[in-house]
């Protein structure tokens, strides 16, 4: 929004970009971590049985940063820290700042979020600026699809790989924009555990796979567990050349402008021949077509 001036703490997950530039203050108790899903699933699913977060605050730099506001978030405790944890390290500072929690669970509460961050720093016509832009871009593909009167393609994202979860939150609703439908999510809701049997039945004409937290590359270390499962090339998206992989950070982030060009990419997935991927995003996915081809290269 143009605000970045006024920001001094990050998170362990925030672009690389201001990690340059800011002061990293919410850290990750696996950084640099080699487990593979299922152990990752393993160790947050034992954390949160025993009430414990996966992430901390660097007391020492969020005092020397004296914050007047901090924004926390209680959408989701596997991936980032909650609000409770950022309370109790906001306690041991001097001085005490407006502590503003996010909770948005659908699309339209991720672009309110946009909102109340800017208002907070009475910046408010900002977010309406930025807002619009994104807007426009989400207007021209639903004008795209309802000029050639698209019809939307059965889809599945999966959040996780093993086990498979199926997609959440805001996700269905940027599915919807980028013409197509989720059966298998849940929208505005937590993603779950979905039975491969179920996959299988639903036999999806696009799958997405996109882990949280996530990157292309290390998506592709664990494919494998998808790919021999038995019914896997039997799947409508496998036959087809309709499997992407896609970074984690254009869906499970909510930030609307990366959710916006995850609604972009969804589109030219869902309808190659009424979208292209736009230039800055082209390094942020990979059809399974080109893991194929690069396999026998």
């Amino acid at each position: 929004m143009g605000l970045q001036e006024y920001l001094y703490g990050i998170t362990f997950e925030c672009p690389p970009q201001a990690l340059l530039e800011k002061q990293r203050v919410v850290r990750y108790v696996l950084e640099g971590n080699t487990y593979t899903s299922i152990e990752i699933d393993k160790i947050f699913s034992a954390s949160k049985a025993q009430s414990k977060s996966m992430y901390y605050v660097d007391d020492k730099i969020l005092g020397e940063i004296e914050p007047d506001i901090i924004f926390t978030q209680d959408v989701c405790e596997v991936c980032q820290i909650d609000t409770a944890c950022t309370a109790a390290a906001v306690l041991k500072l001097k001085k005490q700042p407006l502590l503003i929690a996010l909770t948005p669970n659908s699309l339209t509460d991720v672009f309110n979020t946009a909102v109340v961050i800017a208002k907070a720093m009475g910046k408010e016509e900002a977010a309406y600026t930025y807002l619009t832009k994104l807007q426009h871009k989400i207007d021209f593909i639903i004008d795209g699809l309802r000029y050639t009167r698209a019809l939307p393609k059965r889809v599945m994202m999966m959040e996780w790989i093993e086990p498979i979860y199926n997609c959440g939150h805001w996700i269905p609703h940027q599915i919807a924009f980028a013409g197509g439908i989720d059966m298998m999510g849940n929208p505005g809701g937590d993603s779950i555990v979905t039975p491969w049997d179920k996959v299988v039945k639903y036999d999806p004409e696009v799958l997405v796979i996109a882990p949280c937290g996530f990157q292309v590359k290390r998506t592709l270390e664990e494919l494998h567990l998808l790919t021999k499962k038995r019914g896997w090339n039997s799947l409508y998206a496998v036959k087809n050349n309709a499997v992407f992989i896609a970074d984690y950070d254009l869906f499970t982030q909510p930030s609307a402008s990366t959710l916006v060009d995850g609604i972009e990419m969804l589109a030219t997935f869902f309808h190659p021949d009424l979208f292209k991927v736009p230039a800055h995003l082209h390094l942020k996915y990979i059809s399974i077509e080109n893991v194929q081809h690069l396999a026998h290269i």
